[in-house]
C-alpha cells in the first residue's frame, strides 16, 4: 500500500494520471476561490431570501450548486446522483415558517452500498441581524468556505470508485436553526443509512483571528464524548467503564488525527477539541449526533469575530464584513485535503465492528472480543494505559480467524481496549470502543 505521507504529497501538488485511490488529484487554491466568489456574488443566500431569482438569494445560489453537481458527475460518467431534499420548518428565526432545501450529490459505492461517509458545509448565510435577509450576506468564511470543499472533495473523490457511499451535502438553515442538518439527519434515518461518519465543514477558510494571530498550521475538530444520542442507562454504562472519551464521535475525531498525522504534507496539526462544537455555540453536525451517527465538526484554528455575522461596514477605521479577501485559499485547499484523505481511507475501509466486548476481571488477563465485519481483511485490536487519551498499542489479525483476541499480561483495570475493521490495503474503519453492551 502506498503510505498516507505519499498520499498527502499527492493532494498537494499537480494533477497525475489516475492510479487507484492513492492519485487523488491536488485540491485546487484557485478554483476554491472561484467557487467562493460566485457563492457571494448571489448577494445574500439568507435561508429567508428568494427561492425564485435567479441572481440574487438563497435559491440562484442552490441551483448553482446543483448544477455544479452535475456537471461533476457528467465528468465522471454519471457517477453522482444529483438530488434536492426539502422540508418546511418554523421557529424563532422564521415565525412564518420557509422551505429549506438540502441540494445533496450522491456517490454510490462499488462494495456496500449502505455504507455511507458524509460530507457536508451550509450554504445559506446572514449579517449582524438573523432576521435581515435583504442585506448583502457575502457568507464568504460562513460558509462558502465550507460549500466550496464540499463542491471541491466531490470533485476529487469523484475520479476514482470507493468502498463506501459518498454524500456530498450543501446544506440551509444552519442560521435559522441547524435544519439543514436536521433534515439531513432525518433523511439518513428514513433512507436507513448506516452512516459512519459526517463530516462539517463551517468557517474552514482563513487564517485570522480577531486580534491579528495567524494560525495557517491548524485546524480544530470538535468532537463529543458522552453521547447525545444515548439514553440515561446507556450514558451511566458508558461512565462505569470509563469510556467518555472514546464514543463514536470521538473515534472519528481521532480518525483525523491519524489522517493529519500520516499525511504531513498537508501541514495542518489537527486540534481534537473535547466538546461537541465551539463553547456554548452549534453546527449542523449536532442533528446526525442526536440520532447517533458519527459526527465531527472541521473549523480554523482561529476565528476571527469581526468577519462572520457582520454589517458590511467601517467603524472607528475597522472593517467588518464576511468578505472574501479576508480568506487564505491555500488553507482552505489543505482543509479540503484533509478531508479527502480521511474521507477517502473511512470509504475504502469496511465498516467499524458493531460491538467489542471485554473480559478479564480478577485476572491477569485480557479477552478482546468483537462482532465480525463483512469482507474486513483484518482488525486492529487497540488498548492503551487508562490514563492516556491516544492508543498506544495494538496487534492486527486476520480476518478470517475467530473474532477474539487473548492479551496476555495486558490488566483490564488498567487499560481501555477497541477494535478497528481494516480493508485489503489497510484502510481502516473507526475504533469501536470495547467494553459497552451494542447500541440498540
Amino acid at each position: 500500500m502506498i503510505k498516507h505521507s505519499l498520499l498527502a504529497a499527492l493532494l498537494l501538488v499537480a494533477p497525475m494520471a489516475a492510479h487507484a485511490k492513492d492519485a487523488t488529484p491536488a485540491a485546487d487554491p484557485a478554483r476554491l476561490k472561484a467557487d467562493v466568489e460566485k457563492l457571494v456574488s448571489f448577494g445574500t443566500r439568507h435561508t429567508l431570501s428568494s427561492s425564485t431569482d435567479p441572481k440574487r438569494g438563497i435559491g440562484a445560489a442552490r441551483n448553482w450548486g446543483a448544477a455544479e453537481f452535475g456537471r461533476i458527475s457528467k465528468a465522471c460518467g454519471g457517477c453522482l446522483t444529483v438530488e434536492r431534499i426539502a422540508d418546511r420548518f418554523d421557529g424563532p428565526r422564521a415565525p412564518e415558517g420557509v422551505i429549506v432545501e438540502n441540494v445533496l450529490a450522491i456517490q454510490k459505492g462499488s462494495g456496500d452500498p449502505a455504507h455511507v461517509i458524509i460530507i457536508a458545509g451550509h450554504i445559506d448565510s446572514r449579517v449582524s441581524d438573523v432576521m435581515n435577509f435583504t442585506a448583502d450576506a457575502p457568507g464568504a468564511n460562513d460558509d462558502a468556505s465550507g460549500t466550496a470543499l464540499v463542491i471541491e472533495a466531490a470533485r476529487l473523490l469523484s475520479r476514482q470508485k470507493h468502498r463506501a457511499t459518498i454524500v456530498y451535502a450543501l446544506l440551509s438553515g444552519e442560521e435559522q436553526g441547524l435544519w439543514g442538518g436536521r433534515l439531513l439527519a432525518r433523511h439518513a434515518k428514513e433512507k436507513n443509512w448506516p452512516v459512519a461518519a459526517m463530516l462539517n465543514n463551517d468557517i474552514v477558510g482563513g487564517i485570522k483571528g480577531t486580534d491579528g494571530a495567524i494560525v495557517d498550521n491548524r485546524v480544530r475538530v470538535f468532537s463529543e464524548g458522552i453521547r447525545a444520542s444515548e439514553d440515561l442507562a446507556a450514558q451511566l454504562a458508558r461512565r462505569g467503564i470509563g469510556g467518555e472519551d472514546d464514543g463514536p464521535s470521538r473515534a472519528l475525531a481521532k480518525a483525523a488525527i491519524r489522517a493529519g498525522e500520516q499525511s504531513p504534507a498537508i501541514g495542518l496539526e489537527v486540534l481534537a477539541v473535547r466538546r461537541p462544537d465551539r463553547f456554548r455555540r452549534g453546527g449542523d453536525h449536532l442533528p446526525s449526533l442526536e440520532l447517533g451517527y458519527p459526527a465531527i465538526r472541521f473549523t480554523v484554528g482561529i476565528e476571527d469575530y469581526d468577519h462572520q455575522h457582520q454589517d458590511l461596514r467601517t467603524d472607528n477605521g475597522r472593517k467588518y464584513g464576511d468578505t472574501v479577501d479576508e480568506m487564505d485559499f491555500a488553507y482552505l485547499a489543505r482543509v479540503t485535503a484533509l478531508n479527502v484523505v480521511l474521507a477517502s481511507d473511512l470509504a475504502a475501509a469496511p465498516p467499524a465492528p458493531a460491538s467489542v466486548s471485554i473480559d478479564g476481571a480478577v485476572s491477569s488477563n485480557t479477552t478482546v472480543k468483537w462482532s465480525p465485519v463483512k469482507d474486513a481483511a483484518a482488525y486492529r485490536i487497540h488498548w492503551r494505559r487508562s490514563d492516556t487519551l491516544g492508543w498506544t498499542d495494538s496487534k492486527q489479525v486476520a480476518g478470517d480467524t475467530a473474532p477474539e483476541l487473548l492479551l496476555p499480561g495486558v490488566v483490564i483495570d488498567d487499560h481501555f481496549f477497541g477494535v478497528s475493521a481494516l480493508a485489503a490495503d489497510g484502510s481502516e474503519s473507526i475504533v469501536t470502543f470495547g467494553g459497552l453492551p451494542p447500541a440498540s
